[in-house]
């Protein structure tokens, strides 16, 4: 149990280190507040360029070899049926 919980704490680490380094952020317009006086003037919100990495998915088609397996069965003796 200890081994799942291990192997996602380090694929969502993974997942969160690659995912930072795929959005690079800049800021264009720095945020200001309101003026606030008896009148209030509006104020201004922050304005990001954002570009993020491309992810190209696909499929292919791919063959692969699978190894048979021949099971021996030990044969059953009067001994070991009549202890059960």
């Amino acid at each position: 149990m200890k081994t799942g919980i291990t192997i996602a704490a380090v694929a969502a680490a993974i997942a969160i280190g690659v995912g930072v380094y795929m959005v690079d952020i800049d800021v264009t317009e720095n945020a200001e507040l309101p003026d606030v006086d008896v009148s209030v003037e509006a104020g201004n919100m922050p304005e990001f360029d954002v570009e993020t990495g491309d992810i190209e998915m696909g499929t292919k088609e791919v063959t692969v070899e699978v190894p048979t397996i021949d099971v021996q069965m030990p044969e059953e003796d009067n001994r070991t049926a009549n202890n059960q």
